[in-house]
């Protein structure tokens, strides 16, 4: 078989078979010594032992061959919860929360997500692609190659609608895969605060039908906490996002255990993010319902929340656990998934298998792009990380622990040894 690209002389990490993984089954990864990974089109054709290569698969001409120097190559990365396009900066609001002011107050005094609504409403499409490529630059440098990206700083319905089509515009432009989620229910925005009600009715009765229409989202998310949506508000709002051909997801529990976990299991949603403050009958039932934790420990740690969300609970109730890095301007500081895994095994008791699984198979599934992306098996897409030495030096923070990322068969960030 005609082959583009071969990577050899490598340890190949990776998570094979169905996904998600829960319990003890999110710490199961394939390792083989000696091995090749080999791809055709941008998508592998073999990923095994080196011996048991297809000896056709070198024969191509213009075949891409990279001496991995006994590296580890790993899935790329996918990223299941970020904020990644918006407009302005909040890096004030750091200085202010090393200063002791809680997320809370700098809210109530006119910062956080409506700081970044009121600057985000002015830019254009162009302006907010220009912006967000720097920082999807970032994230593929670090290693994501599939990412979702969420609306939800503009709060009106064009504003909403232009956000997804920057995230749109981006997907076909840049290397990291983007998925697209609606989130018009992040905040109730100045103009209805005391009219939350006629907010909510927005939400679903103009906003979701238009993006629907517009096939600008996969996803419709809500942020169910104390002083933003109640749970009855979230379902409903969810409610009428499946209605509309959306798949579903929900912020819950962040800054308490605001029910939106109950919510997610009742509506069937396919992840539940922060949990910080989850409870443990609300942890069953989404293990019932096959509802995946998605867990952001740089949330957690840059909004010094003092606390991170309760992962090893979640994995011996046998719910499924994904990691993101909640990319965004007031909180998800870090565009790095090595970043957030770090947090993972040292905050919050993961081992680095489990963390791995977490950042690369469950994650996809809790986007829905595990069929494509997340392990590096035959006929998957070729996203791969290649790391220097062991695959546990991706944990140590700061040190140039990732030689090069492949996206789709191709390298698109770090250095490569080829030889022919």
């Amino acid at each position: 078989m005609a082959s583009d690209l071969i990577i050899r002389n490598i340890r190949l990490l990776t998570p094979v078979g169905p996904a998600p993984r829960a319990g003890g089954r999110q710490r199961e990864l394939q390792s083989i010594p000696d091995a090749v990974v080999v791809s055709r089109a941008g998508r592998i054709t073999y990923a095994g032992p080196s011996s048991d290569r297809p000896k056709t698969a070198s024969k191509a001409a213009r075949t891409i061959r990279i001496d991995g120097r006994g590296g580890t190559l790993v899935p790329g990365f996918v990223d299941p919860h970020t904020h990644v396009v918006y407009a302005g900066d909040r890096r004030s609001e750091l200085t202010r929360r090393l200063a002791g002011a809680t997320y809370r107050e700098i809210a109530d005094e006119g910062g956080g997500i409506l700081s970044t609504v009121a600057a985000t409403r002015k830019a254009s499409e162009a302006v907010l692609v220009h912006e967000t490529r720097t920082r999807l630059d970032e994230m593929l440098a670090c290693g994501t190659t599939t990412a979702e990206a969420k609306s939800g700083y503009a709060l009106e319905t064009e504003g909403e609608m232009r956000m997804l089509r920057a995230i749109r515009a981006l997907d076909r432009s840049h290397p990291v895969d983007l998925v697209p989620t609606f989130l018009g229910a992040h905040e109730v925005p100045p103009e209805y605060r005391g009219r939350r009600a006629e907010y909510v009715r927005l939400v679903i009765d103009n906003m979701i039908p238009a993006v629907a229409s517009a096939r600008l989202a996969a996803w419709c998310d809500v942020f169910c906490e104390e002083g933003v949506f109640t749970p009855d508000e979230s379902r409903a709002i969810l409610e009428a996002g499946r209605r509309a051909g959306l798949k579903l997801r929900i912020h819950a529990d962040e800054l308490g255990a605001s029910g939106g976990s109950e919510v997610a299991a009742g509506v069937g949603a396919r992840s539940a993010d922060h949990l910080v403050h989850t409870p443990p009958a609300a942890m069953k039932a989404m293990a019932r319902a096959d509802v995946v934790a998605t867990l952001l420990p740089c949330a957690a740690f840059y909004l010094k929340l003092g606390r991170f969300a309760p992962a090893r609970a979640f994995i011996d109730t046998g719910v499924p656990l994904a990691l993101a890095t909640d990319v965004n301007p007031g909180g998800g500081f870090s565009p790095s998934m090595p970043f957030a895994m770090a947090l993972a095994c040292f905050g919050m008791s993961l081992t680095f298998e489990e963390a791995l699984v977490g950042a690369t198979l469950n994650a996809a599934y809790a986007i829905d792009r595990h069929e494509s992306v997340g392990s590096l098996e035959p006929g998957k897409l070729m996203d791969a990380v290649l790391v220097d030495g062991d695959a546990i030096n991706l944990i140590r923070i700061g040190a140039p622990a990732i030689r090069l990322v492949v996206k789709r068969g191709r390298v698109v960030s770090g250095r490569s040894r080829r030889n022919g």
